[in-house]
């Protein structure tokens, strides 16, 4: 029997996987993942479930979500993606990641169909959290989309509600070159007689959104234009404030659906979300003196509105410690920072990663000066050594830089 360890090296070096490798492993098509629904006696088709798409604040929404429904006493799965530290927090039931057994069972006992019909590292773990899902008889699940919509793995549900945040210029090598075209491929999530709720407006995305919802006969509701009590949460940056409207709007159609949401759940679960879901990297406030702050923003839209509150902290000096992956858009992310903060350059530690000397390089071309480092942590203690209990230090640009520091 193999060990969770030796499960999870199978699972990373044999296959495919996006988050590590990058573009080689995106599969334009549904038919793998149909193909081990049907091997694993469609899951998929056991439980109720709510998918959620969008460019930023998808995964915030859906440990919102989760959240809320597990305060309202719903046996409530949860899958996202990517994890940070341990690849089961991509599969949680009411907040507790799946067992190292589970995994381990799930990929003895599936080895020889996943190795023959080379299923994608996302592919895979799509099929074991919804057989976990399944097994575990949840009453609803959040299913968070990888990338995209239309051709995502987790694209094999039809659940009660679709949801999607916002759309922005990321993945565009899949998901195309403007707002339109990213939003019709979010759209594909959105299915006949399913509602779905918008989280923000945009002018070039609405006319997509509704003329899928119309061809769907899907009832559409745009989050922005409803207006609501004001809720707190636990989850600190100031882009909350959009997801939140996203995550209310969604409750009013699930309690419309016949959910019991009492509004004492609304309040716990939005207050307790890291609590409940074990969510980690947004606005994290690692520590006070010197104030240390990381988020996993790492598209334009997302580090935008992360910057513009970063501006708003008080603070003697900023220090950024800084790492991308290599097909990241620096020219659009880049010119976002702010050129009075000294930089820590540091490559992740995933084969995507991007080498430090070449993001210093790159960087000074926007008047954006540091150092660089062998390691995100010898990076972070570089950035410790030079500061003051007075100063800053922000930790960001992908996933895996933050991952690094948590």
């Amino acid at each position: 029997m193999k060990s969770y360890q030796e499960t999870l090296e199978w699972m990373f070096e044999q296959l495919p996987m996006y988050q590590r490798v990058g573009k080689t492993a995106f599969k334009k098509d549904l038919s793998n993942t149909l193909k081990l629904a049907e091997h694993l006696e469609h899951p998929e088709g056991k439980f109720k479930s709510i998918h959620v798409a969008g460019t930023n604040g998808k995964g915030s929404v859906s440990h919102m979500l989760a959240s809320v429904l597990q305060a309202a006493g719903y046996k409530t799965g949860l899958y996202t993606s990517p994890h940070l530290k341990d690849f089961r927090e991509r599969i949680r039931i009411n907040g507790r990641v799946i067992p190292q057994e589970d995994v381990v069972a799930f990929i003895e006992e599936n080895q020889t169909f996943l190795g023959y019909n080379r299923l994608s590292f996302f592919e895979m773990t799509v099929g074991m959290a919804f057989d976990y899902f399944a097994k575990e008889k949840v009453d609803i699940a959040i299913i968070e989309t990888g990338m995209g919509g239309r051709l995502d793995s987790t694209n094999i549900i039809t659940p009660e509600l679709a949801v999607i945040t916002n759309i922005g210029l990321d993945h565009t090598a899949f998901l195309g070159d403007t707002l339109a075209e990213i939003a019709g491929e979010k759209a594909g999530i959105i299915k006949k007689g399913i509602p779905v709720v918008i989280g923000e407006k945009q002018k070039e995305t609405l006319p997509v959104f509704k003329d899928r919802a119309q061809e769907q006969n899907a009832e559409i509701y745009f989050a922005e234009e409803s207006t609501f009590p004001v809720y707190h949460t636990d989850l600190r940056g100031h882009y909350q404030k959009k997801n939140i409207k996203a995550v209310l709007q969604s409750l009013q159609v699930l309690s419309d659906l016949g959910w019991k949401i009492p509004e004492e759940a609304i309040i716990n679960g939005l207050n307790n979300v890291k609590l409940h879901t074990g969510l980690q990297g947004r606005w994290d406030v690692l520590r006070e003196k010197p104030k240390v702050i990381c988020d996993t923003a790492h598209n334009a839209e997302g580090l935008k509105i992360v910057i513009a509150q970063l501006k708003k902290e008080h603070f003697e000096n900023l220090h950024i410690v800084l790492g991308v992956v290599n097909d990241k858009d620096l020219t659009g992310v880049l010119p976002l920072f702010p050129k009075d903060a000294r930089f820590y350059f540091a490559k992740p530690d995933v084969p995507r990663g991007l080498d430090a000397n070449l993001l210093k390089e790159e960087a000074s071309r926007f008047g954006l000066e540091g150092k660089a480092y062998s390691s995100v942590h010898e990076a972070f203690l570089a950035a410790e050594e030079d500061s003051l209990d007075e100063d800053l230090i922000f930790i960001g640009g992908s996933n895996f830089t933050v991952a690094e520091v948590l």
